[in-house]
């Protein structure tokens, strides 16, 4: 078979320490229920500058400047550790929040984002600078009179936008009545829309594919965009490729929460695989509700506020180049809607229901890349180590069907498992910050098969009990092969002609 390939990726961080306080679900929520809480007065003490954001090592790892094994080095909680770091990285950067305001405005399709003129002409030249791919929407940026902002803020017809504790501008609601387009959902679709603009402007740099010849996008953040008649109708997919300069893309959304992304992966290479398209990016957002998500555990235990960021990924799924790791589409797996929800069921659903087609034990993939949270914001909020949680199952699993010893467990976590790195920001975690390493692991590396595992939570909107989850494996290109049973153009070609002289010659001798 000739499989598609992986053949880029990239990541994106944005530090948003204003929109934690102004804008995540958190402090809203507190706010509206107990607004003389000790908790809304210690936050801004436990916020991270810029620079610690960027010498955190997880969000290095994030970016691709440090591999995710180094973390195993560092005593936690890391963020008590100093490293180096920079703000551009071999799959993205870390985006600091002033800029990340420019981007929304210039996202910003129907004049909603007003920006102070003392902070555009202090912003405008380093977006210029910092983004040329972008120069054509550069005009949008644009400094107003923002004085009336806090009355509408205060009424509820706009959302703040703060930076340094300073109001520098707002977002206004899209519609007088329908709460679908109000202030804050706009703002929320606004931060998808540009943190996804952003991921795909670092997989051009990164995969050196040119914008043109992307044919399909696929956009599968947690948010959705729509109005009173059409809740959650989209299309962010299509709004993103417009920015990024995708002209001759056309996309769609894809939404299962955590395990979006592995969904719209195995979609994006079920329409490579069958010629439909031949470039597809799958590209997500972030969630800006996520922001300080777990902020009140990690003041209590005397942390920062370590969900400081907005993430954001792109990945390029293309036809068979004989060099980058192909995905097995034959080797899906996935959880049925009667697989049930223990923990035991899911995992080998998941795990095992695509091995098993090519005879392969849980041994032969050399990395499961699965929720990978990380335990430095998780462990203080209660929820413990996710990654190393689902190894031990993995590991239990593969004890259970006799794939290795129960010795053997440990040595298997450690070897087959990564520590978590990337932020939780939903469906960012979940399988696909490995993928970026995964391409060079399977093919200038020394790993030769990877599985890539989603899980969601269905219940989350009310609809379902049930548990979700999608998987795929990836292994190294030994080169671009051909279908073993598909007859070329030329033997069609001599098979058309060779009838067409039989049925000449028939008629003849009739």
């Amino acid at each position: 078979m000739s499989y598609p390939v992986l053949k880029g990726a990239s990541y994106i961080l944005v530090h948003t320490p204003d929109m934690i306080v102004q804008n995540g679900s958190t402090c809203n929520v507190e706010r509206a229920t107990n607004p003389d809480s000790d908790f809304l007065k210690e936050i801004s003490n436990h916020i991270r500058s810029y620079n610690d954001v960027v010498n955190y090592m997880p969000n290095q790892v994030y970016i691709g400047n440090n591999r995710p094994e180094e973390l195993k080095n560092l005593t936690m909680p890391w963020c008590n550790e100093k490293t180096g770091g920079t703000r551009l990285g071999k799959l993205g950067e870390i985006m600091p929040q002033d800029e990340f305001f420019a981007l929304m405005q210039m996202c910003d399709a129907f004049d909603l984002v007003k920006l102070s003129e003392e902070f555009v002409s202090i912003v405008k030249t380093k977006i210029e600078n910092n983004y040329p791919e972008l120069s054509a929407f550069v005009g949008k940026l644009k400094g107003d009179n923002i004085e009336d902002g806090l009355e509408l803020i205060n009424n509820h017809i706009a959302e703040a936008l703060y930076h340094e504790g300073k109001l520098v501008g707002y977002i206004k609601r899209a519609h007088d009545v329908d709460l679908n387009l109000n202030a804050h959902t706009m703002l929320e679709n606004l931060v998808v829309k540009a943190s996804g603009v952003l991921s795909c402007v670092h997989l051009l740099r990164s995969s050196k594919i040119n914008a043109l010849d992307i044919d399909y996008v696929i956009e599968c953040s947690e948010e959705a965009c729509g109005d009173i008649n059409q809740r959650g109708g989209g299309n962010f997919a299509k709004s993103i490729a417009e920015i990024a300069g995708f002209n001759n893309a056309t996309g769609s959304d894809t939404r299962g929460f955590c395990a979006a992304p592995t969904h719209a992966l195995i979609q994006a290479a079920a329409l490579v695989k069958s010629g439909i398209y031949k470039n597809i990016v799958v590209v997500a957002g972030g969630a800006s509700a996520k922001l300080g998500m777990n902020a009140k555990d990690h003041i209590k235990k005397g942390l920062p506020v370590l969900e400081d960021v907005v993430g954001g990924f792109a990945i390029l799924v293309s036809e068979n180049d004989g060099v980058n790791p192909i995905i097995r589409t034959d080797l899906v797996g996935k959880h049925n809607v009667g697989t049930g929800s223990s923990p035991q069921a899911v995992m080998t659903a998941l795990i095992t229901s695509g091995l098993d087609r090519a005879n392969l034990k849980i041994t032969d993939v050399d990395v499961f890349s699965v929720e990978m949270q990380n335990p430095d914001i998780t462990k203080p909020a209660g929820a413990g180590d996710v990654p190393e949680a689902n190894y031990k199952m993995i590991g239990a699993l593969a004890v259970k069907r006799g794939d290795m010893e129960k010795k053997d467990l440990k040595e298997f976590v450690a070897n087959k498992g990564l520590p978590g790195w990337a932020p939780t920001q939903g469906h960012i975690p979940s399988g696909v910050p490995y993928i970026g390493f995964a391409i060079d692991d399977l093919s200038t590396g020394d790993k030769n098969r990877a599985m890539i595992v989603g899980k969601g939570s269905l219940f989350l909107g009310r609809m379902t009990n049930l548990f979700d989850g999608v998987s795929f494996v990836i292994e190294r290109n030994n080169g671009v092969s051909e279908e073993t049973n598909t007859v070329s153009k030329e033997e069609i070609k001599k098979i058309i002609a060779q009838s067409l002289k039989k049925l000449a010659l028939d008629m003849i001798e009739e």
